[in-house]
């Protein structure tokens, strides 16, 4: 071999004093069982020494594969899903595969196929929930599918990777509850979801389970200046008995629920509790700043990845459900005492 020439399997095969179908094995990580672990680590160190890399596009002709894998999401703009994808994208990029990003704002109805055929352009698909309604649009059937924050009795994908969204929504509930608020508002996301619809279920639950509280629900788009609005009616309604807290969906909401407060001179957390989901950016930027639900989203991105390469591999992965934390800050108080 010249200096000047790229190394071959042929050649880290002569190093190792192996055939090269024990090198395709091998650097294929379908080894085991056929070569053992001895000449396994052989052959490797042998394409170590000599610099070697396999020609991943001639493979892929062989096998079909692009290598690449779309991920759906409702919005760029949003934080948590650019976190989302940042976790899906490292653990691609570690098993050799791209990421190609789609929104699919909510709203807009079924999404146009970005590929002249999404099948024969991708080797598999990750998606949102609240972008599920472009799935039909870029033929993911035909493809394997993980989805995320999805059902899993009734999801279409191969598996689902869901965060504790229910015990998120009870852990926030019984935070208020044992800091005595027996008047809750409910700031609901106006998304047709199923993880809206299960806060909406664990916190009525939360709630019904305690004498004497009471839950109210309002609800609102996903946007500060909606939620804004939305509480400034709440709270000035003629004749109406002002909630002690507020429990909101997301972020966005409660940072619109404590601007609210704020411009009619209500004071958070002594007169009124918000709690926020999703632990963005945006909750330690307000003051005070804000109790919410931690979701680990670059974790949730990476595992979401890591069933669907499961999947492309042809292996069946199993349903997820990730841990999420109630984080604690300045926006809740105890329940103001009542005359």
């Amino acid at each position: 071999m010249s200096a000047a020439s790229r190394p071959t399997s042929k050649d880290v095969a002569r190093a190792a004093g192996v055939s090269q179908a024990a090198v395709s094995l091998v650097l294929g990580g379908k080894w085991p069982g056929r070569v053992s672990a001895a000449t396994a680590e052989r052959v490797r160190e042998a394409a170590r020494a000599l610099g070697y890399r396999p020609n991943l596009a001639a493979r892929d002709l062989r096998t079909g594969r692009t290598r690449t894998a779309l991920l759906v999401v409702p919005a760029l703009t949003n934080e948590f899903f650019a976190r989302v994808h940042a976790g899906a994208a490292s653990v691609a990029a570690a098993h050799g595969f791209g990421v190609l990003l789609y929104p699919s704002p909510e709203g807009t109805g079924p999404a146009t196929d970005p590929f002249a055929s999404a099948p024969a352009a991708l080797d598999g698909v990750l998606a949102s929930s609240m972008a599920a309604q472009a799935l039909s649009g870029i033929g993911a059937g035909a493809l394997p599918l993980v989805m995320l924050d999805s059902d899993p009795a009734t999801g279409p994908g191969t598996a689902t990777v869901n965060l504790a969204i229910a015990d998120g929504m009870r852990q926030a509930a019984g935070h208020l509850l044992g800091l005595g608020h027996r008047d809750l508002v409910h700031l609901a996301a106006d998304v047709d979801s199923w993880t809206f619809e299960v806060r909406a279920a664990a916190l009525a639950a939360s709630v019904a389970a305690v004498p004497g509280a009471r839950l109210r629900t309002r609800r609102c788009a996903l946007g500060v200046a909606e939620a804004q609005a939305t509480v400034t009616a709440l709270l000035t309604a003629p004749g109406g008995e002002r909630p002690t807290a507020l429990v909101c969906d997301d972020d966005l909401l409660a940072a619109g629920a404590c601007k609210a407060a704020r411009r009619l001179g209500v004071r958070v957390p002594g007169e009124l509790s918000v709690t926020g989901f999703d632990d963005l950016t945006l909750a330690t930027a307000i003051e005070p700043e804000l109790t919410t639900v931690t979701l680990p989203a670059e974790e949730f991105g990476a595992r979401g990845m890591a069933a669907l390469l499961t999947a492309v591999d042809g292996g069946t992965p199993a349903d997820e459900e990730l841990p999420v934390t109630l984080t604690v800050r300045g926006s809740t108080g105890p329940a103001p005492a009542r005359t």
